[in-house]
C-alpha cells in the first residue's frame, strides 16, 4: 500500500535527524518548491533547494523537526513543529514553525515554512 501524503511528510520530517542530505532531497520532486517564508522568494527545483539547506545543515551537529500537530486533506499536509538545531558546545536553536506541505505523486512538490525570523536571529546570536 503506498504511503499517505501525511506519511511521506512524517518520514520526511524524521528524515532530517539522519542530516543526510541526499535522503533528504530524495523526498522532492524535480521541479519541487520550497520556501522559508520570512527570509523571501523561495528556491525552485532540487538543485536550487539543495542550496538552501546547505546554507544550515552543516552547522547542526544534530537536528530534529518535533511535530507537535499534523493535519491533512488530500495532498495538503500542514504541520506545527519545534525544529531542534545542536550547534555543539551546549548551544541549541529551538524555533518554532508552521509547515505547509503539498504532496504528488509520492514526492513532495511544495514545501512552505513560516517562523519568526527575529527568533531564529536571537537565538544564533
Amino acid at each position: 500500500m503506498a504511503e499517505t501524503s501525511h506519511e511521506i511528510v512524517d518520514n520526511f520530517c524524521k528524515a532530517w535527524s539522519r542530516r543526510n542530505l541526499d535522503e533528504i532531497l530524495g523526498y522532492f520532486t524535480d521541479d519541487a518548491e520550497y520556501q522559508n517564508v520570512p527570509m523571501g522568494p523561495g528556491a525552485k527545483g532540487k538543485d536550487a533547494i539543495k542550496a538552501v539547506i546547505n546554507s544550515f545543515l552543516p552547522m547542526a551537529k544534530g537536528l530534529e523537526f518535533k511535530i507537535l500537530r499534523s493535519a491533512s486533506t488530500g495532498n495538503t499536509v500542514f504541520n506545527e513543529r519545534v525544529d531542534i538545531f545542536d550547534l555543539g558546545g551546549g548551544k541549541k536553536i529551538e524555533l518554532p514553525v508552521a509547515g505547509v506541505f503539498e504532496v504528488r505523486g509520492g514526492k513532495i512538490a511544495l514545501w512552505r515554512d513560516y517562523f519568526d525570523l527575529a527568533m531564529w536571529t536571537k537565538q544564533m546570536s
